[in-house]
């Protein structure tokens, strides 16, 4: 018996070192080459020095398939558990340099398995996908493991973070694993995604199209919306999902941890106070804002190059992590079209989803109009977006900055959808319509009659603006909860966030709510 272990031994070490070296290392040589860096290698950067604990390193598949008769150890994929700044993730990572990272039936029980392990002890999941799809030699098996992933994928969702990082091809069914996680990274120039690829794209509607075209980091991260954060190379991807986790909880049942760095929470910046121009129509950029009240001047930004008309991510005050949310003027002035709708509610589902606060800067003109809009779903888009807010029982806390007109000034976090603590600046445009064109539905009649239409028309804009278009009646109503003077807006946000944090919503039992898709 004490040979036979002694035996083992050697035997052990061997399977070992050849699980480490996967493909082999002509093939992670060839991954350098590419600009991409390998399995274990991202695994390294990822967590911190010497935490990644590994399990099913030898597992393997059921044998030889046709035309494939080599099996290998770990079946293109690592898994296991590390910490990122002390706090445990549960990770996979595929191996192209294996079959190409391609997903077969033990491929997928170990991703299963990693994911089953995550919901079980409250972890994050990250997933770094680099794989040339369905192991077509397996045949369905091949499906049937996608599948079983994409039900894990539904199960966690909204109990544990899922981050997936694209770092190669990432093609075919294999695309809606990414898609129902809640960010997906993608690295410039080495990540795809398409459902088909440009020869499919070539034979079926006889369209040449280059792979990043079709599928690109920045195709997706400006024009789809899938991706969420594009970077340069495997590195900085790996350091911005480091920086991402920090922000977030464990799970939905934990608060986000707290991170103080010592920034006052009574401290005041009075250029706050000059931020907005006289001229309702000069554009300024909200992120002046975004970035005085946070603290340390700390945002992550997420689908920063999609629809930029609106400003969604992360940061923090008084030490606590913090969702926000703010129109952008300084683009299509802050207008509230299809994608931005789509990118606030599903930004918001998330922080509701993991305790993490809302808040909203407001400056919205209302919602883009024209038949490009109206066909495209602008009501059913729109609708998400209230929908999510009214929906979300977490702290909502709503800066009206300046203007708030009509149906885009109650989605945005209005007191009516119930909004915990609604403020306005003294610049704050609270109105069904902007004065110019409630004047020239009101005056419609005189206007016409009027000898000088225009001079008309600029007294009358400027009666209304005095008498609606302004904070007070709306603070007089009730409907906001003060007007406060902008140099002061961290402190009283912080403030209303110590006083949020008990909050409790009791709501009738339902199996769930019907939201707009």
């Amino acid at each position: 018996m004490e040979n036979c272990i002694n035996d083992n031994i050697p035997v052990l070490e061997r399977m070992r070192n050849e699980a480490l070296v996967g493909g082999g290392k002509d093939k992670i040589e060839n991954q350098h080459k590419r600009g991409k860096l390998s399995a274990r290698e991202r695994i390294e950067l990822l967590v911190d020095e010497a935490s990644f604990e590994e399990f099913d390193m030898l597992k393997i598949g059921r044998g030889s398939v046709l035309g494939n008769s080599k099996v290998h150890s770990g079946d293109g994929v690592i898994v296991g558990h590390g910490t990122i700044n002390g706090r445990e993730v549960l990770i996979f990572s595929q191996d192209f340099t294996v079959v190409g990272g391609s997903l077969g039936e033990a491929h997928s029980q170990k991703i299963c398995k990693v994911m089953d392990q995550a919901v079980r002890v409250g972890a994050p999941i990250i997933g770094l996908n680099d794989s040339g799809g369905a192991r077509i030699q397996e045949g369905v098996d091949g499906l049937a493991a996608y599948g079983e992933i994409f039900h894990r994928n539904v199960e966690a969702s909204g109990v544990v973070p899922q981050i997936s990082c694209i770092m190669g091809t990432c093609a075919g069914g294999a695309v809606y694993s990414p898609a129902i996680t809640d960010f997906t990274f993608m690295v410039e120039d080495t990540s795809y995604m398409f459902v088909t690829g440009p020869n499919v794209v070539r034979t079926v509607i006889h369209q040449d199209i280059s792979t990043d075209e079709l599928g690109g980091a920045h195709v997706h991260m400006e024009k789809s919306g899938v991706a969420h954060f594009v970077l340069p190379n495997d590195i900085l991807c790996l350091r911005e999902v480091r920086r991402l986790i920090n922000y977030l909880p464990s799970n939905n049942l934990q608060k986000a941890p707290i991170f103080d760095i010592g920034d006052p929470s009574d401290r005041t910046d009075p250029v706050l106070d000059y931020l907005v121009p006289s001229n309702p129509n000069q554009t300024y950029d909200m992120n002046v804002l975004i970035y005085s009240i946070l603290d340390g001047a700390e945002f992550l930004e997420i689908q920063a190059n999609f629809a930029r008309n609106i400003i969604c991510g992360l940061g923090r005050l008084g030490g606590q992590t913090v969702g926000l949310v703010a129109n952008q003027p300084a683009v299509l002035a802050g207008v509230l079209d299809s994608n931005a709708s789509y990118k606030a509610a599903r930004f918001v589902r998330f922080c509701d989803a993991f305790n993490i606060p809302l808040i909203c800067l407001v400056d919205v003109p209302g919602f883009m109009p024209g038949p490009e809009q109206e066909h495209g779903g602008i009501i059913r888009h729109g609708a998400k977006l209230l929908y999510a807010y009214v929906e979300a029982i977490v702290p909502r806390i709503t800066v009206i900055v300046r203007k708030a007109y009509g149906g885009a000034y109650l989605v945005m976090n209005s007191k009516h959808i119930r909004g915990d603590m609604n403020y306005a600046w003294p610049s704050a445009e609270i109105a069904v319509l902007g004065p110019k064109g409630a004047v020239e539905v009101i005056y419609r009649k005189e206007i016409k009659k009027a000898v000088n239409p225009e001079e008309f028309l600029a007294e009358k804009i400027e009666e209304y603006r005095k008498a609606f278009v302004n904070p007070f009646l709306a603070a007089q109503r009730g409907y906001i909860d003060d007007v406060i003077f902008p140099r002061d807006t961290r402190h009283r946000l912080i403030r209303s966030l110590q006083f949020l944090e008990n909050k409790k919503v009791y709501r009738a039992e339902r199996k769930h709510g019907n939201i707009p898709l």
